[in-house]
């Protein structure tokens, strides 16, 4: 089980190299986008067990810091006319990290004073006005109209020469390469005493505010770190796709995340990933046999068998069983490994 991601990490680095079929290569690429927006919302839902069902704010918001940073702009900020030219795509991923982070910093330190309810209408609420603000400042964002022909990504070092990431392979290397460091650092906050932090909170938040527990340090910490990570999938959505507009911020994309975190396994590092490949994939299996309206009833039907199959998610159900087959085959091997009882009177 230790070398388990490393296994999964080595055949998603193999996969080019044998499938070259285009169609399935964008569908891995979009795929690994969002399932990095479904590991920065279980870092929420998951590790503090807040649900934010305006999580999709953040991602659009680094769609669009990174498009217009690479695209410049003109505006005008009441009196302020303000200019901006075109910068690397690269200087864009990295605004758009930065941006929804700070983003994220303000909406935690705002909402994390309700919980439950409140707290999730408080998410929805940012998402909506995000999404008008995108919609009618027509003269940074071209509104309906899209911002369109967005430059791809160039990477390299001086004297060794840049490359420009225009085929899909490239592409997907990216996206892999951004996955697996948004896995690294999930993996070292959770098991870090932060990370203890944030699930003593989760559990029982009464009793960790007893033992000096920061409620609000720690929350606003996940909500920062989570809001950076879809800043960053948004960005690498926008730079891939080349094109977007107020769409981005639907609330599908949100219920999208939630249901990829929840039937994979919220609070689990591989949790996201598996169901970010099942959802990824489903539609593209459904599609072949199935009309648009039956396809929405067979994902609806999905998600209530593995609610009431699997209710804690998928991976939680495997470790459970190959914990217990594990746990068998080590009491049949102390069995097998056990001297024979002496009967009492018998000679040996």
């Amino acid at each position: 089980m230790r070398f388990l991601p490393l296994v999964f990490l080595a055949a998603m680095v193999s996969l080019p190299l044998w499938m070259h079929d285009q169609y399935l290569l964008h569908i891995f690429i979009t795929t690994g986008i969002f399932t990095i927006a479904a590991m920065s919302l279980n870092l929420l839902l998951g590790y503090t067990g807040q649900l934010s069902l305006g999580h999709v704010a953040f991602f659009g918001i680094g769609a669009y810091t990174s498009a217009l940073t690479a695209l410049g702009f003109e505006v005008d900020i009441f009196a302020l006319h303000v200019v901006h030219e075109p910068w690397p795509a690269i200087a864009g991923f990295a605004l758009a990290i930065v941006v929804a982070g700070l983003c994220g910093y303000v909406i935690g330190k705002l909402s994390f004073k309700v919980r439950g309810a409140y707290f999730v209408i408080v998410t929805i609420s940012f998402a909506e006005v995000v999404r008008l603000v995108a919609l009618n400042w027509v003269q940074l964002t071209q509104g309906p109209l899209a911002l369109n022909n967005i430059p791809p990504f160039t990477l390299g070092l001086p004297g060794l020469g840049f490359h420009t990431l225009w085929d899909k392979v490239s592409s997907y290397y990216l996206v892999l390469a951004v996955a697996a460091a948004a896995y690294v650092l999930i993996k070292r906050l959770v098991g870090s005493r932060i990370g203890r932090a944030m699930v003593a909170l989760k559990e029982n938040e009464s009793l960790a505010i007893s033992v000096g527990i920061d409620v609000t340090r720690y929350l606003v910490l996940a909500a920062v770190v989570s809001a950076a990570l879809a800043g960053a999938a948004g960005s690498l959505y926008a730079h891939y796709v080349k094109i977007i507009d107020p769409e981005i911020f639907l609330f599908i994309y949100t219920v999208t995340m939630v249901i990829m975190v929840v039937t994979g396994g919220k609070g689990t590092l591989a949790g996201p990933i598996v169901g970010g490949l099942i959802f990824g994939f489903l539609p593209v299996i459904v599609r072949s046999f199935a009309r648009p309206e039956v396809q929405w009833m067979l994902y609806g039907l999905l998600m209530m068998l593995i609610v009431f199959v699997l209710p804690q998610g998928i991976v939680p159900a495997l470790e459970r069983r190959l914990a217990a087959w594990g746990g068998a085959g080590q009491a049949r091997v102390r069995r097998l490994a056990a001297p024979d009882p002496v009967v009492p009177g018998e000679r040996r």
